[in-house]
């Protein structure tokens, strides 16, 4: 072989021998992403424990449904999926992919089934949240994707802290093989955050930690692991899996010897990005600003304690923002002249009524925007692409039918209204069980808010005006109407579960509806009032 032709071979052979070795620190990229928001009892106006999420997606379908309470006789099998995420519609399985079955546990609960289901009959809630974990933790041995331990959670959990100890038994038989994830859990007496990763190539199970939110707490995460050091001696606010240190060891990722204490999110993920750091700024800032955070900051406390007590509307509001009146504004460099009553030219400039901060992430750079979106990036906590954003309350002084209760909302957080939808109802509307993702349908409730959020950011600084003026009210007149209405449902709950379950299926879906039926009409108003206007 000639001297040049070697040379080749040994490149060749020393790039594939590099590839076969992943920088141990680097992380892998997420492009959609969510924010969860988790309150404690003690923390909450009225003694709610609450967790949240948006769910920031291009691919996630969009219809919702309940499924029921089922038993199974001994031997059973449970079908676990792939792309559970991407089905079109509550009835079609044709595009799930059938990954293994495992065995079926005696009985599952009844859940509120969206993406990610989000609610169970025992008011176990969910919110979730990816994060940026290092890529050498991918497991390419287990079935387990984290939509599908989401499932198995919500199917089978009467707690946070069981639902908890059923991902480490399940991840530990089957394999978990996804990337970061935190799930936010809640039940009536307390919320956790667990944060989960694979073991590595090679490796079946998973390595994980999970923090109890303090009762007068609230706490965030924005696809950033925010769990640091970690105290066993605490059962009450810790937990984690066996192999928490050993497998961070193994792999070079932790040394015990060193001076440096072991931080879950340093060791298996990292705080680099600004896209995380600064949503967890604004939504600490907005509710203690008087902790004066840093907004440039790499870590904040897990939790914080609110200056004053938190509502779901507050939840709400936090999940609207965009960064406005603060330097990092996304439409702080669109400026246009400012004109008089009489459309004179004052000299001065103000925000153009078509800047928006929606733009997506390839526009960020063009304009420099805080870095435009890269592994330092930036993005506010509304996003255009959102699936649908939960608001949830359980409450330990109701029962579970009453007390469990998820505040709804299809797409884009900044312009959606929300509808209550009590775990005690039997069905949603049909128009909610249809999914938006293969196109335009008017039969398909998501359609409705979609198409109003894509329209009023075409000119966002007027549009919006027109759309707040529908969803105030009827946010207003939600909660002014739930406890009275809880008031007399649980009279009659008292005497009739079952007429009680009818009242609820009535309230939740009458509220749906009317929010559905007034979003097209405001799509429908937009497109007349200011068509040839963009």
């Amino acid at each position: 072989m000639k001297k040049t032709s070697l040379i080749w071979v040994l490149f060749i052979l020393l790039s594939w021998g590099f590839q076969a070795r992943p920088d141990p620190g680097s992380v892998e990229k997420i492009r959609d992403s969510c924010t969860s928001i988790t309150v404690g009892k003690l923390a909450s106006v009225d003694g709610s424990v609450m967790t949240s999420h948006t769910c920031d997606s291009r691919i996630d379908r969009t219809w919702i449904d309940f499924q029921t309470r089922r038993k199974y006789r001994p031997g059973a099998m449970r079908p676990v999926y792939l792309d559970s995420h991407k089905t079109v519609n509550a009835e079609n399985l044709t595009k799930q992919k059938l990954k293994d079955q495992i065995p079926q546990s005696s009985i599952t609960y009844k859940y509120l089934n969206t993406t990610l289901p989000c609610l169970n009959e025992n008011q176990v809630a969910f919110g979730e949240s990816t994060f940026t974990g290092k890529k050498i933790m991918r497991s390419d041995i287990g079935i387990l994707d984290y939509y599908e331990l989401n499932r198995i959670m919500a199917e089978r959990a009467t707690t946070a802290r069981e639902a908890i100890r059923i991902a480490d038994e399940i991840t530990k038989e089957y394999g978990y093989i996804s990337g970061g994830e935190c799930f936010t859990i809640a039940d009536p007496n307390e919320v956790w955050h667990l944060e989960i990763i694979g073991p590595g190539k090679g490796k079946k199970g998973a390595v994980w930690a999970a923090r109890r939110v303090p009762d007068d707490h609230v706490s965030v995460n924005a696809n950033g692991s925010r769990i640091r050091e970690i105290d066993l001696s605490k059962p009450d606010y810790f937990m984690a899996s066996d192999n928490v240190i050993t497998r961070a060891v193994e792999l070079g990722l932790y040394d015990p010897d060193s001076d440096i204490p072991f931080e879950f999110c340093y060791v298996y993920a990292d705080r680099k990005s600004l896209a995380t750091r600064r949503r967890e700024w604004r939504v600490f800032d907005l509710l203690a600003p008087s902790l004066k955070l840093d907004p440039n900051g790499e870590n904040f406390p897990f939790s914080i304690k609110p200056v004053k007590k938190v509502c779901a509307r507050d939840i709400m509001t936090i999940f609207r923002d965009t960064y406005e009146d603060t330097p990092f504004d996304m439409t702080k460099f669109m400026l246009v002249p400012e004109t008089d009553k009489e459309g004179k030219r004052t000299g001065k400039f103000m925000k153009s009524p078509y800047a928006n901060p929606f733009m997506d992430y390839d526009m960020m750079p063009l304009f420099k925007i805080n870095g435009g979106w890269n592994e330092l990036g930036e993005r506010c906590i509304a996003r255009y692409y959102c699936t649908y954003a939960t608001v949830i309350q359980v409450r330990n002084w109701l029962p579970p039918d009453i007390g469990g209760l998820v505040w709804f909302g299809h797409d884009n957080p900044a312009m959606t209204a929300y509808s209550p939808i009590y775990i005690g109802a039997k069905t949603v509307p049909e128009s909610y069980r249809i999914c938006g993702r293969p196109g335009f349908n008017r039969a398909c409730a998501w359609w409705a808010f979609n198409r109003v959020a894509d329209l009023s950011a075409q000119k966002w600084g007027v549009m919006r005006q027109d759309v707040s003026a529908v969803w105030k009210p009827f946010e207003a007149s939600a909660f002014n109407q739930q406890q009275d209405f809880e008031t007399r449902v649980l009279k009659l709950y008292k005497i009739n579960p079952r007429k009680a379950r009818k009242l609820l299926t009535q309230y939740s879906t009458d509220w749906m509806n009317k929010l559905v039926n007034a979003y097209w009409k405001l799509g429908d108003d937009l497109w007349s009032k200011y068509t040839g206007k963009f």
